[in-house]
């Protein structure tokens, strides 16, 4: 098995080489020879040592199944949001041109959450799409 300090010693082309033979597919053509070794000498420690501690890989394999929950849902004309704040509970009708809030059309929910709050929200997160405000 390769060593850190022999990787610290390789030109590009043997860096290359290495990252090939462990991870069966080319290196980014735009990654520096510092980064490439880094990420050998990583790599190399971490096979050595047996690989990833399991709890670690459960939380990587975690962390990229929740990207795309996370996502705003796509808002449908017809669609009804409801905030309270302060006592008052705002509701906000999705239409065809934004989002109606007090007999006004809005172009964006981070307006309508600004003007609720006196302060700079994100109007997904304040109305509850994303995970944020009121849980």
């Amino acid at each position: 098995m390769t060593t850190v300090a022999e990787i610290e010693e390789m030109d590009r082309g043997r860096l290359v080489a290495l990252w090939l033979d462990l991870f069966r597919a080319p290196p980014p053509k735009s990654l520096s020879r510092p980064f490439l070794r880094r990420i050998l000498a990583f790599e190399v420690q971490a096979r050595g040592m047996g690989g990833l501690p399991k709890d670690f890989q459960a939380k990587l394999a975690r962390a990229a199944g929740e990207g795309a929950s996370k996502r705003t849902p796509a808002l449908q004309p017809g669609g009804r949001l409801l905030r309270e704040w302060n006592g008052v509970t705002h509701v906000v009708d999705v239409t065809e041109q934004g989002f109606r809030w007090r007999d006004q059309t809005w172009r964006s929910l981070s307006a309508i959450a600004r003007e609720i709050t006196g302060a700079h929200w994100s109007g997904p997160r304040f109305f509850g799409l994303n995970g944020g405000a009121g849980r």
